[in-house]
């Protein structure tokens, strides 16, 4: 379906919302450079200031403002504000008459900012509603670790928010996180690196992280010239919930197990670990600690609810290796143990797996190395156990990498949200064909929207196995 209209203000509200902006520019708030070369609707003001934690928030309002402010939380890196996930994606919606504010969250502590970020996104809504008055509607837009934040403000934002739209969203939380990808730094350490002590959890210094990640990177990077080490690497690769497509290459047919494993070898050459492992220490600084264990996890049932459990017993048949052997050995090694303290504080900061007060519309690439689809399939299932499940919707676009979306594609959720959010119904505008007629109506970059179910995320924990000491 077309785009949704979107609301405009009354006269009497954009005259006062253009004086406050007029007013501001003269004490000395920064004007875009774009709004000084054009005249149009996409000319902006740029907005900035500091919160009593320390945390910075930006706001490019256009001169035409529509109304809708839209809160965006940023992802996992630098703790600098920002207002869009893309400068494209700004210039376009800018053009639309939509505003939009965003915060650094606190940059005093890790960048894993769980502990400051919804707060401080809530803190920019008051100090942007001070200086362009209150939005018409406001929505929440959340990518990558923000989408987390993002669920967050869409469980208690009630009265603050509208609607949200998550885009890559980390939704299964920080403790899920780093369960999972402890299962594969252990399986490529138990199986690839044998004997020898590898630090997992706990890192003193992000120098301690890089380093675990250097030598796990080279183990897979050796284990790939022979088929039993492929046969390991693949199965590290199903614990980590690994997408086998690859950027750059075609996706390989259901039953390639040898392609698969190629495409998923590609992640982990990127240097995918070093990612997990300076994530896993930016977690570890916020929570207190290890929120992660596997004492008690049976890897073969692990295993067994992958959906790449055909592709690892075909390589391992091929290979001539025992997975059985495998699989009980992991199991009978597990001992690493989580810190009480720390999974307490993960739960209360890092996961937003409970209800929603306002609807929710997550959108996420069918095979992201950074954060799994499969995440959305763990969220939802809580959603929908909280009664909530009316207030959400969930949309798949067909691409390889993280965070990999077109600006059509991220410009027609906003309208799909909008309509919902206007009408009080999702009525069909959160389906992938009609996200995908909307995306391509724009004539923008192109839009690859498709049905999909993802699988459930390989975990295989609820309840910690803790320890009391670090």
């Amino acid at each position: 379906m077309p785009a949704s209209p979107r609301p405009r203000t009354s006269r009497t509200r954009l005259r006062t919302a253009l004086a406050a902006l007029a007013t501001l520019a003269s004490t000395a708030l920064a004007l875009s450079p774009a709004s000084a070369a054009q005249a149009d609707s996409s000319a902006a003001t740029r907005l900035t200031g500091t919160l009593t934690d320390g945390a910075t928030w930006i706001a490019d309002v256009p001169a035409r403002w529509n109304g809708t402010l839209l809160l965006f939380s940023h992802g996992f890196g630098p703790t600098v504000a920002k207002d869009a996930p893309s400068d494209a994606v700004r210039t376009e919606l800018l053009a639309e008459g939509y505003a939009m504010a965003g915060s650094s969250y606190d940059p005093h502590g890790s960048m894993w900012a769980l502990n400051s970020a919804e707060r401080d996104q809530f803190a920019t809504l008051d100090a942007v509603g001070a200086k362009i008055g209150a939005p018409r509607r406001t929505l929440a837009v959340g990518q990558s670790m923000g989408g987390l934040v993002n669920a967050q403000i869409a469980r208690d934002g009630a009265g603050r928010v509208d609607g949200a739209l998550g885009l890559c969203g980390l939704v299964a939380g920080g403790t899920d996180l780093d369960n999972y990808q402890l299962d594969a730094e252990y399986t490529i350490t138990r199986l690839l690196l044998p004997g020898q002590d590898v630090g997992l959890v706990r890192f003193g210094s992000a120098d301690a992280a890089a380093a675990t990640a250097k030598r796990l990177t080279d183990a897979v990077t050796a284990a790939q010239a022979t088929p039993q080490g492929r046969a390991r690497i693949a199965l590290a690769a199903a614990f980590l919930s690994l997408p086998a497509w690859a950027p750059g290459q075609d996706q390989p047919a259901p039953t390639d197990w040898a392609g698969q494993e190629q495409q998923q070898y590609a992640w982990f050459a990127q240097g995918i670990l070093s990612f997990v492992e300076g994530g896993r220490y930016a977690v570890e600084q916020s929570v207190g600690g290890n929120n992660s264990w596997n004492r008690g996890v049976d890897y073969g049932r692990l295993l067994a609810g992958s959906v790449h459990a055909p592709q690892v017993r075909a390589l391992y048949q091929a290979a001539g290796l025992d997975l059985r052997a495998d699989l009980t050995s992991l199991t009978r090694a597990a001992s690493i143990t989580a810190d009480p303290a720390a999974v307490a504080t993960a739960q209360r900061t890092s996961s937003a797996g409970q209800s929603l007060g306002v609807p929710l519309l997550d959108v996420h690439t069918v095979a992201d190395n950074l954060v799994p689809v499969e995440q959305e399939r763990r969220f939802g299932d809580r959603v929908r156990a909280a009664g909530a499940g009316a207030l959400l919707r969930q949309a798949y676009v067909e691409r390889q990498g993280h965070c990999t979306f077109t600006t059509a594609e991220t410009v027609a959720a906003v309208h799909a949200l909008e309509h919902r959010v206007t009408t009080g119904h999702w009525d069909d505008a959160a389906t992938p064909a009609a996200l995908q007629r909307s995306a391509t109506a724009l004539g923008l970059d192109g839009a690859a929207y498709v049905p999909f179910r993802p699988a459930p995320l390989t975990v295989g924990r609820d309840r910690p196995t803790q320890s009391t000491h670090h």
